[in-house]
């Protein structure tokens, strides 16, 4: 999960610049932590209540490494692999992932930016049958009984970042997540009032060609 910051100023790093997440086929859980019958039920559980997932729709609040605070509206499309974080005024913000491609496009610098999906955390979060195991290690794991929270590393390159998947729980519901680089620098995203179901947006809404959207 190496770090390349496309964009540094916009505060992005936890959606843009991740190296691949791609699946391991019949891959064995690996754990770097607690490998108790507990956690394993645990991140099962989250397995499969994210699979169960079509629609994710939430308000989301960033947080960047320098505090800067950002507010939009995210729309999670696990069924057709799509994603669209419209970003509030005065943010110049926006990014679409459609087509296993991640598009990012920042209106005051006229500038698009185009990367394969699997190339960010995004990879992960839409993947058809999500497995926190085999490119993935988790190195830890949280549940105080209202929360849940869990760490996951690239197996290969630790060292390059980590990805923490924040959960409530009771019932379980992603609530969002903190990106951790090399440097120890972290991006958080929160997601509020999340509603998961319903019918699906329009295609428009992950149009990729988001230039003057």
């Amino acid at each position: 999960m190496k770090f390349l910051p496309v964009i540094a100023a916009c505060g992005v790093a936890c959606l843009l610049g991740a190296t691949s997440l791609a699946p391991v086929a019949h891959a064995q859980e690996q754990m770097a932590v607690g490998a108790s019958d507990q956690d394993h039920a645990l991140l099962e559980r989250v397995e499969h209540h994210l699979d169960a997932i079509s629609l994710l729709k939430a308000r989301f609040r960033q947080t960047a490494p320098d505090g800067k605070v950002s507010t939009g509206t995210a729309w999670i499309d696990r069924t057709n692999r799509r994603m669209r974080f419209q970003y509030d005024p005065p943010s110049p913000l926006l990014l679409v992932a459609n087509h296993d491609q991640v598009v990012f496009n920042d209106s005051q610098l006229d500038q698009t930016t185009t990367m394969p999906m699997e190339k960010t955390p995004l990879g992960l979060l839409l993947r058809p049958h999500l497995q926190l195991s085999g490119d993935v290690t988790v190195t830890g794991l949280s549940h105080d009984g209202n929360a849940l929270d869990i760490t996951v590393v690239r197996t290969d390159t630790p060292g390059d970042g980590s990805m923490t998947l924040l959960f409530h729980d009771s019932p379980l519901l992603l609530r969002g997540w903190i990106i951790q680089d090399a440097q120890q620098e972290t991006t958080r995203v929160d997601l509020l009032d999340a509603t998961t179901g319903g019918p699906m947006p329009a295609d428009s809404l992950f149009n990729t060609d988001i230039a003057g959207q």
